[in-house]
């Protein structure tokens, strides 16, 4: 019975997935700015990291809650 209130418990769901979302996003975001002081002089390139860094982050946290979510819903079809 624990396991299907877990399975049902979307709203707790949602906030690990948005938690997940912003700290990838921080992270990504954070390493892109690093990466863009070390490798490049320009600004505009420099911002250009940032922001594929950032990119990259909201990119694996979307696909790890897709893939996530997804399942769930195919698991709940079955019962």
């Amino acid at each position: 019975m624990g396991e299907s209130k877990e399975i049902y418990d979307v709203n707790a769901k949602w906030d690990a997935y948005l938690d997940v979302g912003v700290r990838r996003f921080v992270y990504s975001s954070a390493t892109g700015l690093l990466a863009g002081f070390l490798l490049f002089r320009s600004p505009v390139t420099r911002w250009a990291s940032v922001a594929f860094g950032a990119g990259v982050g909201i990119g694996s946290a979307y696909s790890e809650c897709s893939q996530k979510f997804d399942a769930v819903e195919t698991h709940v079809s079955k019962d």
